[in-house]
């Protein structure tokens, strides 16, 4: 585990205590916006799925967009892409609230702009998580997380309350117009940061090719994938709180916007108690047994809820509920970034976050499709079953404890002086590298060599094979291809110092009288019906 770090020294960086203010005052205003469109669509809809579709609508473009944002976040100005998905949803807010005002807001209106919103936050979030670990070292990025998380569950104490007085006195046109404004605490925050320029030596990886890099990166991760199927387990069962929560103010209590507004305000109170005591509980219970405590404690509010008939009852059930929910999205967050290298952070990151996101969308159509068959209160019920069964995951699909690895590139590779003029763009490039080892340790090599096969793998390297010689059985070989030699250079420049210790480890099981050396070949076409060969295989050496 990281050593915690206090709030008071993540305070000294400037930079980030700067964007974190900032962020409580667009938090503030993304929380009053909420309550607008939640209760709006309570007065405008004709069915309880409509209700739910906000939160839906809310989160389906994260699902969607968050690996392209990932792409973006990992290969483009992180503080740009903010700057400019800030100045989307400000003028989207701001439609919205004009729309509003003047009458001719439709339940699909409101769905189609509550979506566009958060498609800026979908492009927002993944460079903003994914800057953490720029702003902050490596040992303060664990509670960077928290704290960033915990700004959000601050203003979840407030804004919900204020959000729902607002609507009530005023309407929702002015809820939204004080989110529209809300957004330039973080724009001219953005504007003020000047991040120091990264160098770099190779050309920028295409779209497609960054997309396919993170997603094999992720799909050869075995911890990464766990994070993501328990994300988006929680995310389908969990959102059932806050997607029926304005029509359990509604039809339970019978009360207006103001009564949601308390209710989710209380919702936010506990889960910033949450969050203030997550490393208490961290260090009585392992990070499963948090995870699962959490799925059981939300089916028992689940079956509470469903069951209460007095607000103050209700209140108090939703404080736990939210200290329950906040326990568990850092540890995701947390362990996926830990568990990822800065050069593909970004796509690690949104891709958990589609994951969470995509849950959550499907959630709040299942629970409110249940809630127009079968009521609020079986809604609920069937809600908390599933809780349940969803806490029991995590016998087969365990989450990884906090891992330290050294992720950090080694930045020590040297690009080799080749004999022949071959252009960046030359491919394909096989590489091999011959290792001498004795028959005695074979089995600890064998065990290496799977370590390194999917450390390649992950890092771009394409048909990894290992060859044994038939005649000089001591002789073994790693094989494997990369599309173009620019493409190589990126392979090696991404080697972390985790890898590197793997490859220290093979060096010293190596017999020969020099350490393991790659050789690197490229394809050469001989077809005759070529009439134009590749100059540079033709040209003769330099």
């Amino acid at each position: 585990m990281l050593p915690r770090t206090s709030a008071f020294v993540l305070s000294r960086y400037k930079t980030f205590r700067s964007l974190w203010s900032a962020s409580l005052i667009s938090n503030l205003g993304s929380l009053i916006e909420g309550v607008g469109a939640a209760w709006l669509m309570t007065s405008i809809a004709a069915s309880n799925e409509m209700v739910a579709l906000v939160q839906s609508a809310a989160t389906l473009p994260v699902m969607i967009f968050a690996f392209g944002a990932g792409v973006l976040a990992d290969n483009f100005d992180r503080r740009r892409i903010m700057f400019v998905a800030q100045l989307l949803m400000l003028c989207v807010s701001a439609a919205l609230a004009l729309l509003t005002y003047a009458g001719t807001v439709t339940p699909w209106i409101l769905l189609v702009l509550t979506f566009m919103i958060r498609c800026g936050w979908a492009l927002h979030e993944p460079s903003w998580q994914a800057s953490m670990g720029d702003i902050v070292s490596r040992e303060n990025l664990q509670s960077a997380v928290e704290l960033n998380n915990m700004s959000y569950n601050l203003m979840r104490c407030i804004g919900p309350a204020i959000g729902g007085l607002i609507v009530s006195t005023t309407g929702g046109a002015f809820a939204f117009l004080i989110n529209a404004f809300c957004y330039f605490a973080l724009i001219i925050a953005l504007w003020r940061w000047k991040p120091e320029p990264v160098p770099k030596s190779l050309p920028r990886e295409p779209f497609s090719s960054a997309m396919a890099a993170g997603g094999r990166y992720v799909a050869s991760s075995q911890d990464l994938l766990k994070v993501m199927c328990r994300s988006f387990a929680f995310g389908v069962t969990a959102i059932v709180i806050q997607a029926l929560l304005p029509l359990i103010a509604q039809d339970h209590h019978g009360g207006n916007a103001t009564t949601y507004g308390i209710m989710l305000g209380f919702f936010g109170f506990g889960a910033t108690c949450g969050a203030l005591s997550h490393e208490v509980v961290r260090g009585v219970l392992r990070d499963e047994w948090v995870i699962r405590a959490a799925f059981f404690v939300l089916a028992l509010i689940c079956l509470f809820l469903a069951w209460s008939q007095y607000v103050w009852l209700s209140c108090l059930i939703l404080m736990i509920a939210g200290a329950a929910w906040v326990q568990v999205w850092p540890l995701f967050n947390v362990t996926v970034q830990l568990s990822t290298p800065r050069w593909v952070v970004g796509r690690a990151l949104s891709l958990y976050q589609a994951a969470a996101a995509g849950g959550m969308a499907a959630g709040s159509w299942i629970w409110g499709k249940l809630a127009d068959a079968q009521g609020v209160s079986g809604a609920l019920l069937i809600a908390g079953i599933a809780l349940f069964f969803g806490g029991l995951i995590g016998t087969f699909r365990r989450q990884p404890d906090f891992k330290t690895p050294n992720l950090d590139p080694t930045n020590n590779f040297s690009e080799p002086v080749l004999q022949l003029q071959l252009p960046p763009r030359s491919g394909p490039i096989l590489v091999t590298v011959d290792y001498y080892i004795d028959q005695t340790d074979v089995y600890e090599f064998l065990d290496l060599m799977m370590t390194r096969r999917r450390a390649q793998l992950r890092d771009g390297a394409r048909g990894w094979i290992l060859l044994r010689d038939l005649e000089e059985s001591h002789i073994w070989t790693e094989s494997y291809h990369v599309p173009t030699w620019v493409e190589y250079v990126r392979f090696n420049q991404r080697q972390t110092h985790a890898d590197a210790e793997v490859v220290a480890r093979l060096e010293v099981l190596h017999r020969g009288n020099l350490p393991p050396r790659p050789r690197h070949k490229i394809e050469r076409q001989t077809d005759r019906d070529r009439r134009t060969p590749h100059r540079h295989l033709c040209d003769r050496p330099e």
